[in-house]
Order: structure tokens, then sequence, then C-alpha cells
């Protein structure tokens, strides 16, 4: 199968297994690794950030790769990793449930719980790591969807394969600017594959009114997260439902109104702060044009949803870097 390749011709230096092993935690959480042959080993890991996403493309000889409870303690930062399977054949375990990746198939994972994957024979694949909060996907929701195969000849899934195969060669060429925004379009279209499974899983195709009321709610929110006079009544009236009614709506995902709209908010700050054209755009500015008025306030929900205040989230923002074999 052809792949749009991270790795630029010529520059793929293959390296031993303790390399190797080393390699791939840096690249993404403290893993545990063993192969049957540890002489004969080669592989490599290559990768990009393109706004808050990690791209990385793994070539290696068969291995199985575990998170463990121990490597969980090491380190247990939030992310969720897509793996697209783009060569060989892999099975990644997690929650009870295993899920066999052929060519053009993906899975999704979290790293905050104990998962494996297991390589039979030599394979490629291409790994999506990002921050769990981006996915904008319920969270028992998520629990449903981990370690399930997703086909990349059918649905969305035969959209996202072909996306996430061609993105190494956009953006090589692509302008930080534009990087950027294939970030945000990598997440929103996981999202809406994921979306998809789960109503596949549900038996919710067709929608149910009550499914097709949410998604205008959220589409209204979204297109209002810039009005500070955006609240629950406004919601409400806009839709002909109580303000009860938007609530218990919420609170069947396991969400609520404002957290959604909090989250929306601070998720279209970090867009920002991490985008070029914005630079000289004051921090609280950039907060304030999304409805934070509270500078102080801003910086503390922002920090506590993505671990660094704004300003230092802006400092370190690179949309687009390529690493030799890890990424920080």
């Amino acid at each position: 199968m052809a792949v749009s390749s991270l790795i630029r011709p010529g520059e793929q230096r293959l390296v031993s297994f303790d390399e190797f092993r080393e390699s791939v935690s840096d690249a993404f959480v403290p893993l545990e690794m063993t192969s049957a042959d540890h002489d004969d080993f080669r592989g490599v890991v290559r990768g990009a950030t393109v706004g808050a996403v990690r791209i990385s493309e793994v070539t290696a000889a068969p291995h199985v790769i575990r998170r463990t409870p121990r490597t969980i303690r090491a380190a247990n930062p939030d992310y969720f990793k897509l793996g697209l399977q783009v060569g060989g054949c892999c099975v990644l375990a997690q929650d009870g449930r295993e899920a066999a990746l052929t060519p053009g198939d993906f899975a999704i994972y979290d790293t905050t719980r104990p998962y494996q994957l297991s390589f039979d024979d030599r394979f490629r694949m291409l790994v999506v790591m990002f921050p769990r909060n981006l996915l904008r996907v319920p969270p028992d929701g998520i629990a449903q969807l981990t370690a399930r195969r997703v086909s990349g000849r059918q649905g969305l899934g035969a959209v996202v394969t072909p996306l996430l195969r061609g993105l190494g060669e956009q953006i090589a060429d692509a302008s930080p600017t534009v990087a950027l925004h294939l970030g945000d379009a990598v997440l929103d279209l996981v999202a809406a594959a994921f979306a998809e499974q789960l109503h596949l899983a549900d038996g919710l195709i067709p929608r149910s009114r009550g499914d097709e009321l949410q998604a205008r709610v959220t589409a209204f929110i979204d297109e209002r997260l810039a009005d500070r006079e955006l609240d629950l009544q406004s919601i409400a009236t806009a839709h002909h439902i109580s303000v009860r009614h938007l609530q218990k709506m919420f609170e069947a995902e396991g969400d609520t109104v404002s957290g959604w709209i909090r989250r929306r908010r601070l998720e279209q700050c970090r867009r920002d702060l991490a985008d070029p054209r914005y630079r000289e755009l004051p921090v609280s500015a950039i907060g304030a044009r999304w409805g934070f008025a509270d500078a102080a306030h801003f910086s503390r929900l922002f920090k506590a949803t993505h671990g660094s205040a704004p300003r230092t989230y802006r400092a370190e923002a690179t949309p687009l870097t390529e690493t030799a074999s890890r990424i920080r």
C-alpha cells in the first residue's frame, strides 16, 4: 500500500532495539517493550507536531508494546492515541477488547489505562496522539470505542484513512497556519468517525429526535461562543424548551451545559494562541474575544485544561516541527 510518508527519502535510519524502545517512550508515553530477537531488531520513529496533534510514523520489526500500571504511575499524561495500520498487521488490546488491524484500519486507545499492541511481523503504523479533552465525543462513548476496529473501507473511516495517510506530504509543504488547521481538521474527522461508530453500535440510525435537538443545540452554542450573554436561558428559549430539559439533555451524556460552553471556548482560545496570525494579539484579548472577560480567571481555566498558562502555551506552540526520532 502506498503511503505519503513523514519520512523523507534517504532520511530513514533504522535503529537497534534499545534505541527504538527509548524513542517510542520519548515520542509517546512511557511503555514496556519486548521482542523475540533483540540482536536483529531494527525500527524507526519519525514524527511531526501540528498544533495540539502529534503525528508519528512507526516502522519496525515484530515486537510487543505494553502500557502497564507501572508505566502509568511513572507518567500519566491525558492523551488518546489513534493507530492507523499502514503495512503489516497489529492486535490492539484494551478494556477487555481486542482489535485486529489490517492495512487501512484504525482504532483508538487511552494512555491513562493499560493497553497492549502486538506486531507479529514487520509493520508500519501511523499514530496520532492528542489531548483527550480535544475529542468531542462523550466520555461514556469513548469507553465503548477503545480497541474497536474501524474499517478504512467504509463509512467515515473511508474518509479518515486516506486523509491521515496523505497528511505527511500535506504538512511538509504547508505554512504554519495551514498546518494548524490541518491538525484541527484531523480531530474533527476523527470525532465524526467515532460518533458514527457510536450510533451504529447503539442502533441510533436514523437519529432520534433527541439526538437531532442536541445537534442543533451544540451547533447553536458553537456559533455564539463569542457572545458573553450566552447562557442556559437564551439557549433554551431559542429551542423552545425549558432550562431543565436542556440540563437533562447534557446530563444524559455525563456533561453540563456550562461545562460544554467553557470547553468549547477554551478550545477556540487554544487554536488562536497557536495561530501565528494572532501572535501580536494580547493573551487577555484572545480570552475576551471568546467570552472570558476576566483575564486571571481565563488563565486559571486554561492552565487547568491544557496544563500550561496561555502565555506559556503560546510560547511553546510549534505548529510545524519535525524531529528525528522523538517528539518531546
